[in-house]
């Protein structure tokens, strides 16, 4: 069977996995783990790339990449090419460190950032290396924490996501954290796109993302989601669409939005609408709220 051809978006996210060739291990000492740090500091700088997420682990590497007008492939042949020549002239050997081909899946980062850097940062955690992330000296965890400086790796945006305030941000994302059961790939919410594996989105992110023909993946009506709201949030139906605002209902609306525009049930002026609002009101409510913070807030309003 052919192989997928690779996407590349301009300023997409990218959930990277490179493996040891046959799952053997990738580092033999602990300097070795610093000379990848080096390399993938290097060519997220000469190929304009930021790295949002890594975690080297002992046989393969998680990375969460965004890339520019350099494609991906540029991007990780650059950092295990170089590592993988150094490491191998050393040992005096030769072969292929890294299978040949790397694993990538395009992110729809506005919904699934922040559970990818959950996923990600729990690694360790799940092999049963470490009880705390921050425990795990080879990820950028403790970057997020602000416990070390990693000025190669990107936090601004999630954290931004969680908080404008610093602070505040910080106490989110160790929230977010703070359930240590792991995550597991093509499980739960980390499930890729039934038509397009290559791509962990909805259909409307793909639609945006490759032009290809949507095909709605909800026969909900904007009532349904309305009562669902309700439900979820534990807030009356007509309050959530009425002109009352305060942070609870704007967290409410934004989860509505996301839900109504992610399951091509109504564009975001169709929820405008029907919530009484105004469509930027609408959009600044789910600018402010993504949905992972909708739903990390749930419990908190």
């Amino acid at each position: 069977m052919a192989r997928r051809q690779r996407l590349h978006v301009p300023g997409g996210f990218y959930h990277v996995t490179l493996r040891g060739n046959h799952r053997k291990p990738i580092f033999f000492q602990d300097s070795d783990r610093d000379l990848l740090d080096r390399l993938v500091a290097d060519s997220m700088e000469r190929l304009v790339a930021r790295l949002h997420a890594y975690c080297w682990m002992t046989n393969h590497l998680h990375m969460v990449i965004q890339v520019s007008d350099v494609p991906l492939g540029r991007v990780v042949l650059r950092i295990a090419s170089a590592y993988a020549r150094i490491v191998q002239i050393r040992l005096e050997t030769t072969g292929h460190l890294f299978e040949r081909r790397y694993h990538a899946v395009l992110v729809d980062a506005d919904r699934y950032l922040l559970t990818l850097l959950r996923y990600v940062h729990l690694n360790p955690v799940r092999a049963g290396l470490v009880s705390d992330p921050a425990a795990y000296p080879w990820s950028s965890h403790r970057t997020y924490l602000g416990t070390r400086k990693q000025p190669w790796v990107t936090t601004e945006f999630a954290m931004h996501v969680l908080s404008s305030h610093p602070d505040r941000a910080v106490a989110k994302y160790q929230e977010l954290i703070a359930d240590l059961e792991p995550l597991r790939w093509g499980t739960g919410i980390l499930v890729p796109n039934k038509e397009q594996p290559q791509i962990l989105g909805d259909d409307c992110f793909v639609v945006r993302v490759t032009g290809s023909r949507y095909r709605p993946s909800s026969k909900k009506s904007l009532n349904d989601l309305l009562s669902d709201c309700s439900n979820r949030f534990q807030l009356p139906a007509d309050l959530l669409a009425s002109p009352v605002y305060n942070r609870r209902l704007a967290i409410a609306r934004a989860w509505l939005a996301h839900e109504a525009a992610n399951g091509g049930i109504a564009s975001i002026s169709e929820v405008a609408r029907f919530l009484g609002r105004t469509e930027g009101a609408i959009r600044q409510a789910m600018r402010r709220h993504p949905i992972e913070t909708a739903n990390l807030g749930r419990s908190k309003i």
